[in-house]
């Protein structure tokens, strides 16, 4: 390979990664170009250690080193209340607070509400398979507010009443249209004690 294509390489790996397009990746590239060879090797090893170590929970979705997270695992945690969130980064917001107890159901996504769009179905199959399961009495959906996060909500109710689960939707302090994670934590404590009841579809 030519030093060109070593080069190009490593710009079409860098647009694989959310939200990078040519120029980033350009930009990207001729960074780690720059950088001393052990800084730009330490990054590589952190790559490879992350795909070597860790993975997501066969319950949840959250980030572990094992099988089943510690979460999940944890008999001090309320196993009658799940909230389910987009994205593991979220997770650790919430756990921030303080404030919740219970268990999670990680999407690793959100529905897109465009006919054909990609969507999370496989998680949301696992969530009601889940739930069928029993023990679990209410259902906390933590969505983001974004259309595809309402999208979302709206879906996974629908699925989910029927069971005879209490559905609920955490209150908006969060301005519409802000992931979840960009939150403070006191507009999100507020909006997990004022989350409210969905009426049945």
């Amino acid at each position: 390979m030519t030093q060109q294509g070593i080069f190009n390489h490593l710009i079409e790996q860098l647009m694989a990664l959310p939200g990078v397009g040519r120029k980033s990746a350009q930009r990207f590239a001729f960074f780690i170009l720059k950088m001393e060879p052990e800084a730009a090797k330490n990054i590589g090893r952190a790559i490879i250690d992350v795909k070597d170590r860790l993975a997501f929970c066969k319950i949840c979705n959250n980030i572990t080193e094992h099988e089943i997270c510690n979460i999940c695992t944890s008999p001090k945690r309320d196993t009658q209340k799940v909230v389910v969130i987009e994205e593991p980064s979220t997770l650790h917001i919430i756990e921030r607070t303080g404030e919740y107890k219970g268990l999670y159901h990680i999407l690793l996504g959100a529905l897109a509400p465009l006919p054909g769009a990609k969507t999370c179905a496989p998680s949301i199959e696992n969530l009601i398979e889940r739930l069928e399961k029993g023990g679990i009495k209410e259902v906390i959906i933590a969505t983001n507010p974004t259309i595809e996060g309402e999208a979302t909500a709206i879906y996974l109710t629908r699925l989910i009443q029927p069971l005879g689960i209490t559905v609920s939707r955490i209150a908006f302090g969060i301005p519409v249209g802000i992931d979840i994670e960009y939150a403070d934590e006191v507009s999100l404590v507020k909006s997990l004690q004022g989350r409210r009841e969905i009426d049945p579809l």
